[in-house]
Formats: structure tokens, C-alpha cells, sequence
């Protein structure tokens, strides 16, 4: 089999091989990519395809790849390493909505270059996924792995904002384009562009029952296999306790944009407030919020300032902290300490965060949205609370805090449910699996 694997970022294996800096905001790349290196798998030839800048943009060479793992970060030696064949391409990721035909043209030679049996597609949100869709032009070699809806995503934005904010463009809003409601535009193009390629795919991996429904929406005659995520590594080690944690803190992971629904947290924390005057949210991301000197009130987004807003309504200034973007370990160490961690987003599908947060054993509330229901057991392995409800959400938050039994059982059954759906082997297993079955007809693979 060869396979060409087609990332929405630089993998950190081939980061490191390249001597390049690389993200942590990705597992699920890093946890197939390491059990391969790892692994013999003599029938398989793999290719990793990832945008650059640069000469990066141009790169094409086979590549030693070293398994990346916590052992490996700390001085140790990894377990696996193996030829890959690594390929760069150019694409302006800041700018998603906008299609590039030049990648069009990259593709077609990286695919002269490989040969690929199969090109598997991880994500669709971005314009190359589309782009490689046409240039492969073999539908049913294709597999996408679906991580959201985004045309569903597009619907569900603004997330119950009142009118006059969804309408509102701040200094910074205007000279970027980017206000609230040019952000919602730009998430449908992105959802029409994922559209066209699941419709020009014939498989799709997904985690949920809601993935499953809206990938057939788009495309009835898609096959859909079911494989879970492998979460970043640094997460499977540590438990929550509750002897260790800061009393009545709550953590959210991402509050950047209305999706995410960090204002429905906001809102809750006057009921919580009266009961547990202690109660403090932090949220990882952009300080959106900021607004102390000139250039950031220059730079305050309208969802920024619509935050402010329910900050200073409510007294909430010393209540909420902001902590600016994370690493792995730094976001580990912020779930540990928290008492609690919620998800309050409008929509989801399979969020990370929560799977990370599960696996730690800390104690979760989610709103009850998308996929969540699929990774989560309601009163045992987490508590919902309906999307947009304040009130479920401050009195979810509040049970937590009262009872430290259900804290703690909240805790031990979390971590029983993310080590089974985020188990690495069997998810790399499945992979395998899947590979086999689209090529088994192609291949003569038994």
C-alpha cells in the first residue's frame, strides 16, 4: 500500500527531521504517525504531504522520520524510526476561505512523484483538501477524516449573541474584514468548499453519530468508518485529584470566537458567584479581552469587547483570566489544577479538550451539542446541560462544587470512557484496517 497522508500542519515528526519549529495543537496526527514509526508494517509505504513557506514550499525528498513521544522530548530514545517520503506545498492558512488553483498544480506532481494507492485527507476546512480531491481525480481512493462540520458550524456561530453585537465591527474588525458577521461568511464558504469535498470522496472517517449524519447529508452514497482520535501524548499520564486541585476554579479551553461559547460561561457566573463566592473561570487562547493600552483597544475584536462588556455588567474583572496560548504540558498543568472543567460551545463535534480533560480525570460539564453526547455518558462520565442554557450550565457548575463524591466519581469514570475511546493501539489498529478495506479490491490485499 502507499498512502499519501495530506495534514492540515507540519507533523512534529517531519517539523524535527527539517530542523523546523512545530505546533502541539494536534494529536491525532502525532499518535498514527508514531505507531507507524513504530510498527513493521512491511506492505505499507507512506507519504506525508504538509503546507510550507519557503523552500519547504518546494520540498520533496525521502525523509527519516524518528517517533516522537514523551520519552523522546525528555532526552530519551525513541522507538521507531523510518524512511517517508515528505512533500511541502504553499497555501495561506490564514486565509481559509480563499482557493488557491496553484495547489492544484503542486498536487499533480507530488502525485506523479508517489504514485499513491490512497490519498487520506485529514481535515476539510482547508481549500488543499478540495484542491487534492481534484487533482487525484480517484474518488474512491479517497478517505477524509471529518474533524467537524463546518457548514453546520456556519449555522450555529453566533451562538444566541443578541442583534446589535452580531451586528457590531469594531476599528480592528473593519481594517481586517473580519467582523462577526464577515467571520460567519467566511465559515460558510468553508462549509460549501468541505461540501464539494466529501462529495468528490467515497470514504470518510468519523467518531459520531452526528459526524456520520451530516457527512451522508453531504454525500449518500459515502462509505463511513468509524475510528476514534488518538489525543496528544502528554495526556494519557497524570490524574486529576482532588486534594491538588485550586478549590472552585473553573477552566474552559478556547473562548476566541462566539462557537465556543465562552459568553454562555460568563453569564453563568453570577449564580455561581452566589453560592461559591471563590469560584474563578480561567480560559486558554488570544487575550481578546485586553484592553489596557492603545494598541490593544485598537486591536479589540467585537467579540472582545461584547465580552468586556459581561465582565464589567457583572463585577467579573478579578473573576475571569485570560491565559494566552498554551503548549501541551502548560495545558495539562491548567486542567490539574482546575476544579472543574466545562464546554460550553454551541456546537461541537468530537472536541478535543473534552477528550483531553476526560482522560486527566477531571471532573466535566459539556452542553449537550453535536457530537458530545457520543463521548460522554450524561451523569456518569460527565453532566450536560442544554446548549445556551445559563442557568443548567451555573447549576451543573454548582453540583460539582457541592459534592465532592461526584466530583470524584465523575472523575473515575471519565478516564475509564477516554481510555477506551482515545485508545492509540486500537485506533492506529483500525486505521490499518480501514486502509485494507478500500484497497483490498484495488490490491488484491487480504
Amino acid at each position: 500500500m502507499r498512502i499519501l497522508w495530506l495534514c492540515n500542519i507540519c507533523p512534529p515528526a517531519v517539523a524535527l527531521a527539517l530542523g523546523q519549529r512545530y505546533s502541539v495543537r494536534e494529536g491525532w496526527l502525532t499518535g498514527a504517525l508514531n505507531r507507524f514509526l513504530a510498527e513493521q508494517e512491511a506492505d505499507m509505504e507512506l507519504a506525508v504531504c504538509f503546507p510550507a513557506e519557503g523552500e519547504l514550499a518546494a520540498y520533496q525528498k525521502k525523509t527519516v522520520l524518528r517517533e516522537l513521544s514523551e520519552k523522546a522530548e525528555d532526552g530519551g530514545t525513541p522507538s521507531g524510526e523510518k524512511e517517508v517520503m515528505v512533500y511541502g506545498f504553499r497555501e495561506n492558512l490564514k486565509r481559509p476561505e480563499i482557493y488557491d488553483r496553484c495547489m492544484e498544480k503542486r498536487f499533480a506532481e507530488i502525485l506523479a512523484d508517489f504514485k499513491p494507492d490512497l490519498v487520506h485527507i485529514f481535515g476539510t476546512e482547508f481549500p488543499h483538501a478540495l484542491a487534492m480531491v481534484r487533482s487525484f481525480g480517484k474518488p474512491e481512493r479517497i478517505l477524509v477524516g471529518i474533524q467537524g462540520l463546518v457548514g453546520e458550524c456556519a449555522e450555529s456561530y453566533m451562538a444566541d449573541l443578541p442583534l446589535p453585537v452580531q451586528k457590531r465591527a469594531t476599528f480592528r474588525d473593519r481594517i481586517r474584514k473580519d467582523s462577526l458577521r464577515q467571520q460567519q461568511e467566511k465559515f460558510r464558504i468553508r462549509g460549501e468548499r468541505e461540501r464539494l469535498v466529501l462529495q468528490g470522496s467515497a470514504h470518510v472517517t468519523g467518531r459520531t453519530e452526528f459526524d456520520r449524519l451530516g457527512s451522508l447529508a453531504c454525500n449518500p452514497r459515502l462509505i463511513y468508518h468509524k475510528m476514534n482520535e488518538t489525543m496528544r501524548s502528554c495526556f494519557y499520564e497524570g490524574k486529576w485529584k482532588r486534594g491538588q486541585c485550586r478549590s472552585y476554579e473553573i477552566f474552559a479551553s478556547q473562548g476566541d470566537y462566539p462557537l465556543k461559547g465562552f459568553h454562555y460561561l460568563l453569564r453563568a457566573m453570577p449564580e455561581i458567584l452566589e453560592k461559591f463566592p471563590a469560584a474563578h473561570v480561567s480560559v486558554a487562547g488570544n487575550r481578546i479581552t485586553a484592553y489596557g493600552s492603545r494598541k490593544e483597544k485598537l486591536k479589540i475584536s467585537g467579540y472582545g469587547k461584547y465580552l468586556r462588556d459581561i465582565i464589567q455588567e457583572n463585577g467579573l474583572a478579578d473573576k475571569v483570566s485570560v491565559l494566552g496560548q498554551l503548549s501541551d504540558r502548560q495545558m495539562k498543568e491548567a486542567y490539574l489544577g482546575s476544579h472543574v472543567f466545562v464546554c460550553p460551545s454551541a456546537l461541537e463535534n468530537s472536541p478535543n479538550s473534552l477528550g483531553e480533560a476526560m482522560l486527566l480525570g477531571l471532573p466535566c460539564i459539556a452542553a449537550r451539542t453535536g457530537g458530545i453526547p457520543d463521548m460522554a455518558e450524561d451523569g456518569k462520565s460527565a453532566l450536560f446541560f442544554e446548549k445556551g442554557d445559563i442557568r443548567g450550565l451555573a447549576q451543573s457548575v454548582i453540583r460539582v462544587f457541592e459534592e465532592d463524591s461526584l466530583a470524584q466519581e465523575l472523575s473515575e469514570a471519565a478516564r475509564e470512557r477516554a481510555f477506551r475511546n482515545h485508545d492509540g493501539n486500537e485506533n492506529y489498529r483500525r486505521l490499518m484496517e480501514i486502509y485494507r478495506e478500500i484497497l483490498q479490491d484495488w490490491l488484491h490485499i487480504v
